[in-house]
């Protein structure tokens, strides 16, 4: 069981990875749906997933590289995602739907990585 579940971690961490590599190269296509900054917050939030993902792969400050990320996706999805599905345009709302309920999840599941983290050094 043990091997499933340490895999569990590579598995999860992977997307987190490409997701951050998309951002650093897609920086200006993304720029519009970034609502503080633009590009440069594009950039930010592409380092900040690949820092997240190499401390789940390493586990070095793993608890708090999840507890961080799942306040980043939170974010997400409020800021970027919500307004889209409170917009009252259907389309909007069907498109945005499926991106604010990934976000939760994955903030959800980030939570609970963290819970389970050995790495305590700075967060206890």
């Amino acid at each position: 069981m043990n091997a499933i579940t340490n895999l569990g971690k590579y598995i999860y961490a992977i997307p987190f990875a490409i997701f951050g590599i998309m951002h650093l190269m897609n920086a200006d296509a993304m720029a519009g749906m970034a609502p503080f900054g633009g590009a440069i917050m594009v950039y930010i939030t592409g380092v900040a997933l690949l820092a997240a993902a190499v401390s789940i792969v390493i586990g070095k400050l793993d608890k708090l590289a999840a507890l961080l990320l799942g306040l980043m996706l939170l974010i997400f999805a409020l800021s970027i995602h919500l307004p889209g599905v409170t917009s009252g345009d259907e389309a909007k709302m069907m498109s945005s739907m499926p991106s604010l309920l990934k976000d939760l999840a994955l903030a959800g599941a980030a939570w609970m990585y963290a819970g389970m983290a050995k790495d305590n050094a700075v967060v206890g």
